[in-house]
């Protein structure tokens, strides 16, 4: 199972990608959950500790490593494209609570068609995780649809676009499908987060197709007081887990 979470900022997309990881690996599955936001934040969500994460560097930072693996040299414009890298993983994944985490950061550029050596690491990375492992693996994107326009999410089973009961959190969804589709990726649904109330829900329903909609996550102050004192929401909120639980398992049925 391979599963890329998206969403613009600031929808709870990686609680949602955080959550149904420690879900998976509560029934014994390995889970490895990969963090693509440079405001990289999902290790804090599955339970390491604030310490824990200020000593990862997260894999595009690592010039040495990147410059090894490519052979690209400020002196040598030309570089590897197939990249070893079957070996990361195990070499700079951490654990916690069940979850396998590998920081991988993100190319900062304002060319979304970047073909840089970390780009090319960051893509073969992806890939090899996608088509290599058998593990369930969880991608915590960065926000926005900028990875699209890279391709660095091709060859995904399943996208999930996080978003809030609002008009532009919809068109956010809309781009996407659009744009996964032209990477062959057609399972695109929608997660609901923080919704209030029955106009909220109402609101959805109306927007979303049926056929799209994974479910509902409704607002809930115990999730914020997670994120507050820099806690796993999956520790703090049985309602929350409880909704996502019945969203992993829609997840599941259409993966059968």
């Amino acid at each position: 199972m391979k599963i890329a979470v998206t969403g613009k900022g600031g929808v709870g997309k990686t609680t949602i990608a955080a959550t149904l990881a420690r879900l998976y690996a509560a029934e014994g599955r390995k889970v490895l959950a990969a963090d693509v936001d440079p405001d990289a934040n999902l290790g804090l969500a599955l339970g390491f500790s604030e310490e824990e994460l200020d000593s990862i560097v997260p894999i595009s930072k690592m010039r040495k490593l990147v410059e090894e693996r490519t052979e690209a040299t400020p002196d040598n414009r030309f570089y590897k494209l197939n990249p070893k890298v079957d070996d990361i993983p195990e070499k700079y994944g951490r654990t916690c609570n069940g979850v396998k985490l590998l920081v991988l950061g993100t190319v900062e550029t304002a060319n979304s068609g970047c073909v840089c050596p970390e780009h090319v690491m960051l893509k073969r990375i992806i890939n090899n995780l996608v088509l290599h492992r058998d593990d369930v693996v969880i991608l915590d994107m960065e926000a926005g649809l900028e990875h699209l326009g890279r391709g660095t999410t091709e060859g995904m089973d399943y996208f999930v676009v996080v978003i809030e009961p609002g008009a532009r959190s919809v068109q956010t969804y809309k781009n996407v499908k659009r744009l996964a589709e032209g990477l062959g990726i057609h399972q695109v649904h929608v997660v609901a987060n923080k919704v209030r109330d029955e106009k909220d829900e109402a609101f959805i329903r109306e927007k979303i197709p049926a056929e799209d909609l994974l479910g509902m996550v409704h607002y809930n102050e115990q999730v914020i007081d997670a994120d507050r004192q820099g806690c796993s929401p999956y520790d703090f909120s049985q309602k929350a887990v409880s909704e996502i639980r019945g969203i992993k398992e829609k997840i599941d049925k259409t993966n059968m």
